[in-house]
């Protein structure tokens, strides 16, 4: 096969406007909902006859889902290339990728245009999460309950942990590894363009099953769905239920694609000693997704029967075991917590040789904490359970091995503060999100030792410390890397730069009210206020206005990032140079933004990507000139 590039075929003005779309997409799930709605109404047997007797018909809810969805997805065209090439089409590998702006509002095998589809994509749910966060500060105002009833309170809480756990567990791969691996790596495209693009599509079909859960009465578990409250809840425990199954298929596929991407798509000269890090860290998570992705997915098909078929995997009174729900849960659970970390400590390792000017201090180590973590993470998931009636005589190993997680991260952590020692640092706005990282990160770790050593967490696991931790691991580690690769990566993809002034003020302000925000919530987990109630000892008032208040502007620092978004992509406009940040790293030596085909021919890697000592070209790069 040959390396020269091949213009795609143009689509013609009736092909645009009546072939698959997002429009037609939209319609084939109405429909598909309402197909699946009336079916289910007509099935019969022992599970609709109980079902009847409560006014429930759990059976039409997910035919109703699962139809929309696949509407949905036939409705953007992924049924159409397998057709095609059943009738006798030769096959193609690109679709809609010279269409204009249409391209990012249906199927399109181009990566980069994937990877700005998960970046305003994810952004939209990441806000619908983010009010739910502020709905629910507003609630604990006050010690009794004022706006939202328990059972409603509940469901504002649930809303918020599953979809930002579901949603953003693609937050890093979805934009940034589907834009800028490719590049990196020397490669046109990902392996599967098609299953790069479905993964979005199901993972935004995930989000809006979830958003509907309020038209059912919402769910009152929380993001874990424990059983049995998940078997004896109404209707919308079915769109939790579907959202995350959805979330985990995506998570299998995108993780499937990005191994097979970077396994067998790598340009000559890049050997593994010469990958580059963030790509070792995309790699490790990848793993993680396609292992542990399809266990969720499994246990959300298992609480389904219980729900509709009347089996009994869960329920105690018929035989089964809402424990077996737990380990199945957490058997993904934990390796999650990692899916969500790893990536973000791949773009800090990516970043911070670029702006200390020095090379990647201990790249053998870096990698070996990121597949170190990968691997452990496997061995840690029952310190969830030590609450929850484990056998004492496993509570040892799990506390042995959820510390000794923290020897292959702590290589990241050395390997990013030796490569800042002395070195020639510039102060830019990804960098500033970078230390963020550290500090935060660092506190979620040091916290987590009280969770997972027995004694301390048998009174801390309900409390609000638990979630302290972990929004310090999570929101402290992952967001705040997701913002420094968005301001490190958005003149690539855009041509385009943002206003470091008010990426300044974004991050200082986010820092300083993130901190203001849930270390507080440290000292009211300490004086026993329980997470998921809405009320709580009068005593604690202060302490919670003071997070509210910290809450309300943490969310409006958010608003400050969007306004920089639109003043500086819609407004302003200033171009951006083809290397605004003078990096070594192949995408970089590309022009912003970057042509649909990448390099008009592959090339060929003759250098380390974070040897900032050295004057010599890290790459043999052929430019992608003029072919579009």
């Amino acid at each position: 096969m040959t390396d020269e590039f091949v213009p795609p075929r143009k689509r013609t003005g009736w092909r645009r406007l009546l072939g698959y779309n997002l429009l037609t997409a939209l319609i084939l799930a109405v429909v598909g909902y309402y197909v699946g709605w009336i079916a289910g109404h007509h099935v019969t047997g022992k599970s609709v006859a109980y079902f009847s007797d409560i006014d429930q018909n759990d059976i039409s809810v997910f035919l109703a889902y699962i139809l929309a969805v696949i509407g949905f997805l036939l409705g953007l065209g992924f049924g159409a290339y397998p057709f095609a090439r059943v009738r006798g089409y030769p096959p193609s590998l690109r679709e809609k990728e010279s269409e204009g702006i249409g391209r990012y509002f249906s199927l399109c095998t181009d990566h980069k245009v994937v990877g700005i589809q998960y970046l305003f994509g994810i952004g939209v749910f990441f806000f619908i999460g983010g009010v739910n966060a502020m709905l629910i500060r507003f609630e604990l105002l006050r010690p009794s309950m004022q706006a939202f009833p328990a059972g409603q309170y509940l469901t504002l809480v649930g809303l918020h942990g599953t979809m930002m756990m579901g949603i953003m567990s693609s937050a890093i791969l979805g934009p940034f590894a589907n834009y800028v691996v490719p590049l990196m790596i020397g490669a046109r495209r990902m392996a599967f363009p098609r299953i790069e693009s479905l993964t979005f599509w199901i993972l935004m079909a995930a989000g809006t099953v979830l958003a509907t859960t309020v038209f059912f009465g919402g769910f009152p578990t929380g993001w874990t769905g424990y059983q049995p409250l998940n078997d004896q809840a109404n209707a919308g425990m079915d769109s939790y239920i579907v959202f995350f199954a959805l979330v985990g298929i995506s998570m299998t596929l995108l993780g499937l694609n990005m191994i097979a991407t970077i396994v067998t798509m790598r340009a000559p000269g890049l050997t593994w000693s010469r990958l580059p890090i963030f790509c070792w860290g995309v790699l490790s998570t990848a793993i993680l997704n396609l292992l542990a992705a399809p266990v969720l997915v499994a246990v959300l098909g298992m609480a389904m029967l219980d729900r509709t078929a009347q089996t009994s995997f869960f329920l105690p009174s018929a035989g089964g075991s809402p424990y077996l729900y737990e380990n199945l849960f957490w058997v993904f659970g934990h390796p999650e917590v990692y899916i969500l970390a790893l990536p973000g400590m791949g773009i800090v390792l990516e970043l911070l040789p670029v702006f200390a000017r020095k090379p990647l201090w201990g790249y053998r180590l870096a990698v070996s904490g990121l597949l170190g973590v990968t691997l452990l993470s496997w061995l840690v998931w029952q310190h969830h359970l030590f609450v929850s009636g484990i056998n004492s005589d496993l509570r040892p190993f799990y506390m042995l091995s959820t510390e000794l997680i923290s020897i292959p991260t702590g290589f990241t952590f050395l390997c990013g503060l030796m490569t800042l020692w002395r070195g020639q640092i510039r102060y830019t706005v990804p960098l500033l999100f970078c230390l963020a990282w550290f500090f935060n990160f660092l506190i979620g770790g040091l916290s987590g030792v009280f969770l997972s050593d027995v004694p301390s967490d048998t009174t801390t696991h309900g409390s609000f410390f638990s979630m302290a931790h972990f929004h310090y691991t999570i929101m402290g580690g992952l967001v705040f890397a997701f913002f420094a690769a968005i301001y490190f990566w958005v003149p690539k993809m855009f041509g385009l730069q943002l206003n470091e002034r008010l990426g300044k003020i974004h991050f200082w302000t986010m820092f300083i009210s993130f901190n203001s925000t849930f270390a507080p919530l440290f000292v009211i987990g300490f004086l026993d206020q329980p997470r998921r109630a809405v009320t709580y000892a009068p005593s604690l008032q202060f302490l919670n206005d003071w997070v509210s208040i910290s809450a309300f502007v943490l969310g409006a620092s958010m608003l400050v990032f969007v306004g920089n978004l639109v003043y500086s992509l819609l407004f302003v406009r200033l171009p951006a140079p083809a290397n605004p940040w003078d990096s070594r790293s192949l995408e970089w030596q590309l022009p912003s933004p970057v042509p649909v085909h990448n390099f008009d021919r592959i090339p060929v890697i003759a250098g380390d990507p974070y040897d900032y000592g050295s004057a010599a070209p890290p790459v043999a790069v052929v430019p992608a000139g003029g072919v579009s």
